[in-house]
């Protein structure tokens, strides 16, 4: 692949906080690329869905086409047209004559590193900036610790509530409403999150973040919980009261001050000297006033980039030697090329965007329970892209849905065969059923593996014993013997 080609494939993968450092770095090394200050006037829009969640693509090639071998620029190629200055209108490139000054194109916003387009033995991966933010962290271990997907969808829009002391200010019922699921799910992923690095974070007041970090310490006893339970006695200066509550005496009392002292009541802080900043959402999303969904890229992280061709022209006059007519003609180029490419993948995100709404719209309509099965091809085919195209897209790039922020992978997910051939049943989707029966269980009428294979199959899902018991270790949920082991004893 030529370096162009590299390049612009990198470009399609990078996150917007990365790509906008990147461009603000080559329009402090370019004099022809400049932004463009009203950038409000264009905004991106994609096509509306219909009631039944159709979205027609958003009309354009693929972007590994347009940067391909033959589109690619290249020294001796000009993308844009000379003759006329390109202006992008929202829709793509069209010709608006020769009074306008400048060609500009939409780029994306991000942060991160720069490198010569020209220059193929530099590392583009090791410039782009790493620095870790608290979500970054938390994110990491949601993809490591939780593999279901409704799971990983709750814990990512929990992340993204999470205030810079790294709590939790929000009820979790509103969550729940929110992704239209069961309060007892939430709560269940919230316990999870609740073990994550560093202790403390999610609580939802100081004395439960104070009691993650102790239970991490193993110092969590009922007498320290007591002590917890009461701090508002504490901030009264009310150290009788306290130890009559916890039955202890002063020294106690002084010991388990002692060591709620050395806790951190804000564990979010110590990420405070990082680059902290919230996931900013690529692609919005938002219902249109037909029961539609309109979707747009994000109008204010679409900083646009000018190519000044007056600048172009009156410099390309002036130079004599070979080298200055080389070093302008590259400039050019270089300019050329980002313009264009932006552009490609800007349309390539949103057609991509366009599409897993139309196949999950569902989801946004009824809740994390009614994700379909979905993968990588699926999109591919139905767009006519390439399959490494789509991986690309949806890498780290998030969209604002009227039930939270999500980055585009989350949508993809493995499924179950319908019996009567029907569409099948995401794999999440039976893991939910699975334990929306477990948790409807009465003390005598525990269902077994074999039992729930049966249930499902009356709903129209095929699925064998092993699996159901596969997807109930998986949550954590204990054989019917010992299920009814426990209810017995909880009688």
């Amino acid at each position: 692949m030529t370096p162009q080609l590299q390049q612009a494939i990198k470009l399609l993968q990078l996150s917007n906080v990365e790509l906008t450092e990147f461009v603000a770095s080559e329009l402090a090394e370019n004099p022809l690329l400049e932004w463009d200050e009203g950038q409000s006037d264009n905004i991106r829009e994609g096509d509306r869905s219909d009631g039944a969640g159709a979205v027609e693509s958003f009309e354009g090639p693929d972007t590994a086409q347009l940067t391909g071998s033959e589109t690619v620029p290249s020294v001796a190629d000009a993308p844009l047209d000379t003759t006329y200055d390109n202006v992008y209108d929202g829709d793509g490139i069209v010709d608006v004559g020769g009074d306008a000054p400048m060609a500009f194109a939409d780029g994306r916003d991000g942060r991160g590193g720069r490198r010569d387009f020209s220059d193929s033995s530099n590392d583009f991966d090791s410039t782009i900036t790493r620095d870790i933010s608290l979500r970054d962290h938390l994110h990491e271990q949601l993809g490591v610790d939780v593999e279901n997907l409704v799971d990983k969808m709750i814990g990512a829009y929990l992340i993204d509530l999470l205030d810079d002391s790294g709590w939790l200010p929000t009820n979790l019922d509103d969550v729940a409403a929110v992704l239209n699921c069961e309060i007892e799910r939430v709560t269940s992923v919230l316990d999870v999150l609740q073990r994550f690095d560093p202790p403390g974070v999610f609580a939802r007041d100081l004395g439960e973040c104070m009691a993650l970090q102790l239970r991490e310490l193993d110092r969590l006893d009922p007498v320290m919980q007591l002590f917890l339970d009461n701090l508002e006695m504490l901030a009264a200066h009310d150290l009788n009261g306290i130890m009559k509550v916890c039955d202890v005496d002063a020294d106690d009392l002084v010991q388990m001050i002692a060591e709620i002292r050395e806790l951190n009541p804000r564990p979010g802080s110590i990420f405070d000297n990082e680059v902290t900043q919230a996931v900013t959402p690529d692609i919005l999303m938002r219902p249109g006033p037909s029961n539609d969904w309109i979707l747009e890229l994000n109008a204010e992280t679409l900083p646009r980039v000018l190519v000044n061709n007056v600048y172009h022209a009156r410099v390309s006059a002036q130079v004599r030697s070979k080298d200055e007519k080389e070093y302008v003609a590259d400039k050019f180029q270089t300019a050329s090329w980002l313009v264009k490419s932006l552009d490609q993948r800007a349309n390539t995100i949103l057609k991509v965007a366009s599409e897993i709404v139309r196949q999950q719209d569902a989801f946004f309509r009824r809740g994390v329970e009614f994700l379909r099965p979905l993968v990588l091809r699926d999109i591919a085919e139905a767009i006519e892209m390439h399959e490494s195209t789509v991986s690309r897209v949806t890498t780290n790039k998030y969209m604002m849905t009227p039930r939270g922020i999500f980055v585009l992978k989350y949508f993809f997910t493995s499924s179950i065969t319908n019996v009567d051939g029907g569409e099948a049943h995401s794999a999440e989707t039976v893991r939910f059923k699975i334990k929306v029966l477990i948790d409807g269980e009465t003390p005598d009428n525990i269902f077994s593996d074999d039992r729930i294979v049966e249930i499902l199959r009356e709903d129209g899902i095929e699925i064998a014993r092993r699996t159901v018991a596969k997807y109930r270790d998986a949550l954590k949920i204990p054989s019917s013997v010992m299920r009814r082991r426990q209810k017995a004893a909880a009688l």
